[in-house]
């Protein structure tokens, strides 16, 4: 058994993914913990076919559900690493895993992985969506889900990160091959976040994260953010999507991806906005 890290997996319906993602970790030997949200399809005996450790708990929001799992799982290695059950680990990241000792990252508390986004079989490669590098493995203990949000979830260490530039995980949910699957999932989340940004504006949230368009990839999201809030309602997310396509080249992706840059930066935006102006204004 793998003594240097262990992997914690949210799942909820992943059938579709759950054994992708177990096949490319498997051979790494580290425990897995799973923390289900009342699966109706056959996610509970692949994880159990793969040896996997579970527990379930009624699903909030991402923040919460990881918050749960990081505080109702014996992990035991010093390390934790949290991935989604849309993602998968690449041969490249696979043997960095593989090599990787607690005592060559004695002054390090958490490492970012790089991202590849995939939409309905394309890579999002331009459009500000690559490289993104996610806080993802952490030492045990120390690292914590931030529940000041309500939507972007994110995992957040005290003291030194670095970021794994090579090496990748990859991201796509086939489930959202159903474009109507995409729409309703991001209705969801609209109320979230529009939710989100009115408790903001009411003071009622706070970011925990000291913005800073100079610290670590969460930083940077969190600087970005704060100016985001700034920016008039209606108005931004065209701002957005422009910036997007023109100064981040997603208009350079092929047509697939462009579709995707439309309805998650474009589309999506003006939801929460139009929300957000429904809650300000009974």
């Amino acid at each position: 058994m793998n003594r240097e890290f262990s992997f914690i997996i949210l799942t909820f319906n992943e059938e579709i993914h759950l054994p992708r993602l177990l096949e490319s970790i498997k051979d790494l030997h580290a425990e897995v913990f799973i923390l289900d949200s009342g699966s109706t399809d056959n996610t509970l005996k692949i994880a159990a076919d793969y040896g996997a450790t579970v527990k379930s708990n009624a699903f909030v929001n991402h923040p919460k559900q990881w918050d749960f799992a990081l505080n109702n799982f014996e992990v035991k290695t010093p390390w934790s690493i949290g991935l989604d059950a849309d993602q998968v680990v690449t041969p490249e990241l696979f043997e960095m895993l593989q090599q990787f000792r607690d005592e060559d990252y004695a002054s390090i508390n958490g490492i970012y992985f790089n991202r590849k986004n995939y939409f309905q079989g394309s890579w999002i490669r331009y459009g500000g969506y690559y490289p993104i590098y996610l806080l993802k493995m952490f030492r045990t203990g120390i690292g914590y889900s931030d529940l000041n949000e309500n939507m972007d979830h994110r995992f957040i260490v005290p003291g030194k990160t670095m970021i794994w530039k090579k090496g990748h995980i990859l991201e796509e949910n086939l489930k959202e091959n159903d474009i109507d699957f995409w729409f309703k999932k991001h209705e969801k989340y609209s109320d979230l976040i529009a939710q989100e940004e009115i408790e903001r504006m009411q003071k009622l949230r706070i970011q925990t994260l000291k913005p800073s368009i100079w610290g670590n990839p969460d930083e940077k999201k969190a600087s970005l953010k704060r100016f985001w809030w700034k920016l008039p309602l209606g108005l931004r997310p065209y701002l957005y999507y422009g910036y997007r396509m023109v100064f981040q080249f997603g208009i350079l992706d092929n047509k697939t991806a462009r579709k995707f840059h439309y309805i998650q930066g474009l589309w999506f935006r003006k939801l929460v906005d139009k929300k957000i102006t429904r809650l300000r204004n009974p």
